[in-house]
This record gives C-alpha cells, sequence and structure tokens, in this order.
C-alpha cells in the first residue's frame, strides 16, 4: 500500500470549511481520512465535554486547582451530588460529536468533489468511553461502573447516530488513557493493564451497528503542547495496539491503528532500540499502521531517516502523522510545517 497522511484531527482554521480548505489545498491527493478541523470549542479535545459537564444535573464540580486546563493538575472534574445517578442521555447531552458532524458534513462533500477525492473517509474523532469518564470524573472513579457505563452508553448513541449517515464516515476512537495506563505502570504489569484496557476500549465498536468504520488514536496526552506520560521504548504502544487488534469485533472495519512516537512537544527518539519492539507488532494487514513520526524539531532529511527506521523494523511502509492534533499548537506555522513534512515522507521513497 502506498504512503498515506494522516491527519489526527484538530487543523488550524476559523470554521471547519477554512480549516478543511488548509488541509485538502496541501494534501488533498495523499490524504487518508479528513475531520473537519474540529475547531472551536473542539480544538481541546474533551475539554469541551468537560465543560459542557457544568449543566449536567447530575454532577457537581469538585475543588481541584485553578480549573482552567492551564495543566494537568488544574482539569476540571465532577462527581455525583449525592444520591444522584449519572443518566446517559444528560451526559450524551454534554457530547458534541453528532451535532458538529450534521453541520460540517455537507461542507465536507463540497470540499471533496472540489478537490477531485471522492473515495475521500470524513473522520469523526470520538474519545473513547474510558477517556470521557477518567478525564471527567477523574483515573479512579473513572473505572466505577457508575461512572464508566453511562460513559460507555452516551458515547454509543453519538456514535450510531453518525454511523448512520453512511459507509463513507470513519469513526477515529482516541483514547490516551489506554496507553497512559500502560506507559505509566510497572514493567510487569504492562502486558496485563494492556490487555485489560484494551478489552474496555473495544465495548464501543461490539455495540453499535454493523458496518460502522473505525480508525483507532493512541496518544500520550497533548495539553498545552505537553504529555502526561513517556515511553522508554515502544512498547506500551505496542501492547495496546496487539491487544485491540486482536479483540476487534468482526462486522465493524479497522482500518488503521496511529501510534504516536513523539510526546508532544519532546521529539521522538532516534535510538535504535527504541524501534526495535515494532519487530512485535501484530495486527492484520488490512490495518494500516500510522506512525505518528511527524515533529517541528526535526529537519527535513531527519524526518526521513526516522521513518526509515520505523519501517525497516515494521518491514513495511507506514502511513505518516503528527503524534497529536494541530490545531491546538502553540505557533500556527508547526500545522503547516507537519503537513509540509507529511508531503515531503508520503512521496518518498522507500528505504
Amino acid at each position: 500500500m502506498a504512503r498515506r497522511a494522516h491527519l489526527v484531527g484538530s487543523i488550524p482554521g476559523a470554521n471547519a470549511a477554512d480549516a478543511m480548505e488548509a488541509a485538502l489545498n496541501r494534501l488533498a491527493p495523499y490524504l487518508l481520512t479528513l475531520s473537519d478541523g474540529e475547531t472551536g470549542p473542539r480544538a481541546w479535545w474533551i475539554g469541551a465535554c468537560i465543560r459542557n459537564l457544568a449543566d449536567n444535573p447530575d454532577v457537581e464540580l469538585t475543588p481541584v486547582g485553578r480549573a482552567d486546563f492551564s495543566s494537568y493538575e488544574d482539569v476540571p472534574q465532577y462527581r455525583l451530588h449525592e444520591g444522584a445517578t449519572l443518566d446517559a442521555a444528560n451526559l450524551e447531552a454534554c457530547l458534541p460529536y453528532e451535532q458538529a458532524f450534521a453541520e460540517s458534513y455537507p461542507t465536507f462533500l463540497e470540499l471533496r468533489a472540489k478537490h477531485g477525492r471522492p473515495d475521500l473517509p470524513f473522520q469523526v474523532g470520538v474519545p473513547g468511553q474510558l477517556d470521557l469518564a477518567v478525564d471527567a470524573f477523574g483515573f479512579e472513579s473513572g473505572f466505577d461502573p457508575r461512572y464508566y457505563q453511562p460513559s460507555l452508553d452516551a458515547t454509543i448513541s453519538q456514535v450510531n447516530k453518525i454511523a448512520a449517515a453512511g459507509g463513507d464516515v470513519v469513526i477515529q476512537l482516541e483514547t490516551p488513557a489506554a496507553l497512559i495506563a500502560v506507559a505509566s505502570g510497572d514493567d510487569e504489569a504492562a502486558a496485563g493493564t494492556a490487555r485489560h484496557v484494551a478489552g474496555l476500549t473495544v465495548q464501543l465498536p461490539a455495540a453499535v451497528q454493523e458496518g460502522t468504520r473505525f480508525g483507532v488514536h493512541l496518544c500520550l496526552g497533548d495539553l498545552n503542547h505537553k504529555s502526561l506520560a513517556k515511553m522508554r521504548d515502544i512498547t506500551p504502544a505496542v501492547l495496546v495496539a496487539n491487544e485491540i487488534a486482536a479483540a476487534w469485533p468482526s462486522g465493524r472495519p479497522l482500518e488503521f491503528i496511529h501510534m504516536p512516537f513523539a510526546a508532544a512537544e519532546e521529539p521522538p527518539s532516534f535510538d535504535p532500540a527504541f524501534y526495535e519492539p515494532l519487530r512485535r507488532l501484530d495486527i492484520p494487514d488490512s490495518v494500516r499502521f500510522v506512525a505518528g513520526c511527524i515533529h517541528e524539531s526535526l529537519s527535513s532529511d531527519k524526518q526521513v531517516a526516522l521513518l526509515r527506521m520505523i519501517e525497516d523494523r515494521l518491514g513495511h511502509e507506514a502511513d505518516v502523522a503528527a503524534a497529536c492534533g494541530l490545531g491546538r499548537r502553540p505557533d500556527v506555522a508547526q500545522a503547516w510545517d507537519a503537513m509540509e513534512k507529511a508531503l515531503l515522507l508520503v512521496e518518498s521513497a522507500p528505504a
């Protein structure tokens, strides 16, 4: 398969049309999928959902730092009102995915035709239910069925509504929580933790309508372009990817898995040993592997050398991307730089 460029989600732009045009003007022939740019409040990923929870009648804000998203310690968190139950419908009212899709999908269709890519799928980024639960209610509380199950039910409902639009929509299931849980834990527990979080992750695709198309985005966090965890080598991501692929339900095509090689502002390693675990990656040939290796600090020559190191361990070509979305970068020039490097990499010769 020829290389493709993948844009993880957010793209700089005043609105959806502006963001999609920016991506198509630079990468139209090579794009794997295209989101609507996740502009406005959605540029802050799950932060939009967390802010919306302030209007949820089932919960109240807990005292936590400045609650202004200035750091991972200052993200608003909630808890149930005394005697309350978290209602899935009330929680779904805080989720913006289906409404945003309905507003931007017609524009996507127009732009797709304009740029001659009738085959291009529309990507809708959806944080996994575990991420919604742990980010909104705290890491330990997020695994509690009182919070986790309504998060799953609300997310299933949103995905089913979007998938009903037809076959040219790909749901990008986004789960930093899964990778961070493995990367931040003990090495001896890593395999078991990966199996556990993968089992939770696939509960969403297993419950939605057959035929729904998916990709998976693994991440280490990118709040204010800072990561929440680090990896000594790529083993945690390989473990999670392998377990997700092994547990993936039939009838819901898994089209790609995106793996981060940078940790937000920290560039990818050039230690060959970091990439050796890629030789143990075990995902079906039908699932495209997206290397999140593009980074603003690397020269063009280093980007090419890094991709060759990755592909040597994989034994085949990889699609290319940054480690996370481009719409939250401190300098918009970093987004355009990432797209230029994506173009360079997809057009570079195989190693």
